[in-house]
């Protein structure tokens, strides 16, 4: 890298699309500081959070970390996609669509995060360092960021080359460029949680889900019902984690987070929907659940650029999507893995052309990702469209129930 210039990255965000970013720009030469407000690195949390990770994701993770059996000794496979209705009130199942050629892998968050994070030199990260605003200086050479030291109260500013914004769906460095632009509530809202079965594989309740759902450890299972649908599979270490989506008016949200606040009488609430709902199997898993909770499930239209200057969108800062087509990070390693290799090609004097490149390559094809999730989300809450029927399982036809699968996703082999 001698014939480039030495140049800095801050990245904004130490999630997975922060960590990411971080991987690659450092393999394209580049320094970077990562800020992130949390005051650690994440350790996984009693409820989790579960995520299916695509052949390309599993690829470039394998090249970004020098143990790349960690990936394969931490996640589960997901071969298969399944699609299959339940009638609530015969309480039978049957299948709709089912894909044997899936290549996926489940895995937990923080056990991505971490595999990602112990690679990387932890003299980087600043954690617990809240971002506060941005300035490009005047010659748009670069960047200064504030931010503040959450144990001293102090605040901060760094100089960098380039801004890298990871900072999530409600993104300050997004509005700070496009104050209009606003999250779309897509008509629903998600309960959500994880079993931890480790010493009980013997109960009636996991006896009953395998029963009822057979390929668990190696299947995602979308369970369609009238206008509502869930999502179960198997997670490392025993666990099993779940999804019910839930068509309601947009609750009000108090600080920034799409996570709501649940109440133990909101719970019962929801145990005794789920008696209604599902098969007695599911319902089991759910009620014995410790500490459900709730995401109100957010996306955003497309946007029209992903850069200003030397400011970039990465994650869900660039695309918020809503999370039936398992792209939210997918989209962000590849975002990572094309933005490095963009400056790797470009070099700092070419910072402008680098990301111009980034922007050409990325905004096509998770745009389209992005409305194709929208999509599939609508079709299995039961939801109306302009261009046909709100979709019901107990009449949907062949034709109709092969929209269900995910290998529809724009670009899902490419």
């Amino acid at each position: 890298m001698s014939h480039k210039k030495r140049s800095k990255a801050i990245i904004v965000g130490g999630s997975i699309a922060g960590v990411a970013c971080a991987h690659t720009l450092i393999s394209a030469g580049w320094d970077v500081v990562v800020l992130e407000k949390s005051c650690a690195p994440p350790t996984r949390s009693p409820t989790g959070a579960g995520l299916g990770l695509d052949p390309l994701s599993q690829r470039l993770i394998h090249t970004w970390t020098k143990q790349p059996q960690l990936l394969y000794n931490s996640t589960l496979p997901l071969t298969i996609d399944q699609n299959q209705a339940t009638d609530s009130e015969k309480k039978v199942s049957w299948t709709l669509t089912r894909d044997d050629e899936f290549n996926f892998r489940a895995a937990y968050w923080a056990d991505l995060h971490g595999i990602l994070y112990k690679d990387l030199p932890s003299e980087m990260f600043f954690w617990g360092h809240l971002f506060l605003s941005f300035s490009v200086c005047s010659d748009t050479k670069s960047v200064k960021v504030r931010a503040k030291v959450l144990q001293t109260e102090d605040t901060i500013e760094i100089v960098g080359d380039l801004l890298v914004a990871a900072d999530g769906c409600l993104s300050l460095v997004r509005t700070s460029f496009l104050p209009e632009s606003k999250l779309r509530y897509s008509g629903y809202c998600a309960w959500r949680g994880v079993l931890d079965f480790l010493g009980n594989e013997n109960s009636d309740t996991i006896i009953g889900i395998r029963k009822a759902y057979p390929d668990l450890g190696k299947c995602l299972y979308f369970d369609l019902g009238s206008g509502t649908h869930a999502v179960i599979y198997e997670l490392p270490q025993k666990k099993l984690n779940w999804i019910w989506y839930i068509n309601q008016p947009e609750p009000q949200l108090k600080g920034k987070s799409v996570t709501m606040k649940v109440s133990n009488d909101m719970i019962q609430k929801m145990h005794r929907e789920a008696e209604k709902t599902w098969g007695p199997a599911l319902v089991g898993v759910i009620q014995e659940t410790v500490e459900p909770f709730m995401n109100v499930i957010y996306d955003m239209d497309p946007l029209k650029q992903l850069f200003w200057e030397n400011v970039v969108l990465v994650g869900d800062a660039a695309h918020p999507t809503t999370p039936h087509g398992l792209r939210s990070t997918n989209m962000s390693l590849l975002d990572a893995a094309v933005l490095g290799s963009c400056l790797d090609k470009w070099g700092v004097d070419k910072l402008e052309s680098a990301l111009k490149e980034y922007q050409s390559i990325r905004l096509p094809v998770f745009s389209k990702q992005v409305l194709h999730s929208r999509r599939m989300g609508r079709i299995k809450q039961g939801l109306a469209f302009e261009d046909r029927q709100p979709f019901d399982p107990k009449t949907a036809s062949t034709k109709d129930c092969e929209e269900l699968q995910q290998k529809n996703m724009p670009f899902f082999a490419d």
